[in-house]
């Protein structure tokens, strides 16, 4: 079986369909980590300022500690909710992604990546699953990123985009028999 090639290049569009089939939320985790991390300290520091601030007026100690409890509440919400939306991944894919032509050979022991001078080889034992999705497909590796190949890296010849997808449905088919073995 000769290899089979493609290239081309991932567009914003790719990339944000690519992050809208594989992740299922639009915020990092690191992001979520801080907010309740930093929440608790801010709704802390606004009952103390509350407090000070309202030990001076003529009210009882129990409405001193029910407004600035209130208000501390409601700035833990107020901060935690502002960092979240601070946080929506603004643009998709990293600064080598965009731009940058990927080739794709699909070879006998399975898919060789080069993107500029980074090469990754990942054999057909290593995929998850294979995917239509609109206008391109999907492969979803075990241990390495998801790749999503827009269905105009072929052109207009949709037999070499058969001939491709076949191909790669073909050797991930293979793939679970020759993890047995």
């Amino acid at each position: 079986m000769p290899p089979l090639k493609i290239s081309g290049k991932l567009t914003d569009k790719d990339l944000k369909r690519l992050i809208n089939n594989t992740r299922s939320s639009t915020i990092g985790p690191t992001a979520l980590y801080y907010a309740g991390v930093t929440a608790p300290v801010i709704s802390a520091g606004m009952a103390l300022v509350s407090r000070a601030i309202l030990s001076s007026s003529q009210l009882s100690d129990y409405w001193i500690w029910f407004i600035s409890a209130l208000l501390a509440a409601m700035a833990g919400i107020v901060w935690y909710l502002i960092f979240v939306r601070w946080s929506y991944r603004h643009q998709a894919g990293r600064d080598g992604e965009v731009g940058a032509e990927m080739t794709i050979d699909l070879v006998p022991s399975g898919l060789h990546i080069r993107r500029n001078d980074i090469e990754t080889r990942i054999g057909w034992a290593a995929i998850d699953s294979v995917k239509k999705v609109r206008a391109s497909t999907l492969i979803i590796f075990r241990g390495a990123d998801p790749l999503l190949i827009p269905d105009r890296w072929f052109g207009r010849n949709k037999q070499m985009a058969e001939d491709f997808r076949s191909r790669l449905e073909e050797g991930y088919s293979r793939g679970p028999q020759q993890k047995e073995e």
